[in-house]
């Protein structure tokens, strides 16, 4: 029996399964990560928030790179992985799906927003940091590129960014405590695509695992929860996804 059809089994004998990815998700539409050789780290400092909210260049610095496209999911595609769980979605047989992306692909490969739980935001659009209004990136960038206005809230004239979690920013409140009652939910915990080594949001399948859920670990490097794991499997997700469906 193969790994997908293993991960299948354990689907079809589940009664409500949450689906949880990481950057690895994402590598296979040609997304980089942030932390291996090569990523995102090992390219440009990450900008922590409280620099992001003190310093006008440091807004100017992180506005440059968001429209450059420096990041690296610009124009990137939903693969095959995530098709598959928007498939999965679809049929009812996965509730829900956590994620670590801030790349909006699930939404993009037809999942509908309320069974998305973003951990650490989205970058596909922006943020007041008072008030809270959102901003549109395609409003926000012309006159950055063209007279290098330096984005403020339309309603308040509040610091806006872009709606990721940065480095030293609180974890949403709400996309925690539902992710939470989720991992709770569930009786199958499938990660797809994380080195869970990120925390509060590598506890969730460990959560899972506490209160008797299986879980099950698709990564193409071990993780140091392999070990508590029902089924782990260090292989593509797209190829493991699209045997399950």
């Amino acid at each position: 029996m193969t790994g997908g059809q293993q991960l299948a089994r354990m689907i079809d004998q589940a009664r409500n399964v949450v689906v949880f990815t990481g950057a690895g998700m994402s590598t296979e539409s040609g997304v980089p990560d942030f932390r291996s050789p090569g990523g995102v780290w090992s390219r440009m400092k990450p900008i922590y928030f409280q620099d992001f909210v003190a310093s006008r260049e440091r807004r100017r610095e992180a506005w440059t790179r968001a429209f450059s496209g420096a990041a690296g999911w610009t124009g990137a595609k939903p693969n095959s992985g995530h098709h598959a769980i928007a498939r999965l979605v679809a049929q009812g047989r996965v509730s829900v799906v956590i994620t670590q992306n801030v790349d909006n692909l699930h939404q993009e490969s037809g999942i509908p927003d309320d069974r998305v739980i973003e951990l650490h935001g989205n970058a596909s659009y922006a943020t007041c940091l008072v008030c809270a209004a959102r901003h549109e990136l395609d409003d926000l960038r012309a006159p950055f590129l063209e007279r290098g206005a330096i984005p403020a809230c339309r309603e308040c004239g509040g610091v806006v960014k872009t709606a990721t979690i940065s480095f030293g920013q609180p974890m949403p409140v709400e996309p925690m405590a539902r992710a939470e009652a989720a991992t709770s939910a569930c009786d199958l915990f499938v990660v797809l695509g994380s080195s869970l080594v990120v925390f509060p949001a590598a506890g969730f399948p460990l959560q899972a695992k506490r209160q008797g859920a299986k879980l099950a670990i698709v990564n193409r490097e071990p993780t140091n929860q392999d070990f508590f794991a029902d089924l782990v499997l260090h292989e593509e997700i797209g190829a493991v996804m699209a045997a399950v469906v």
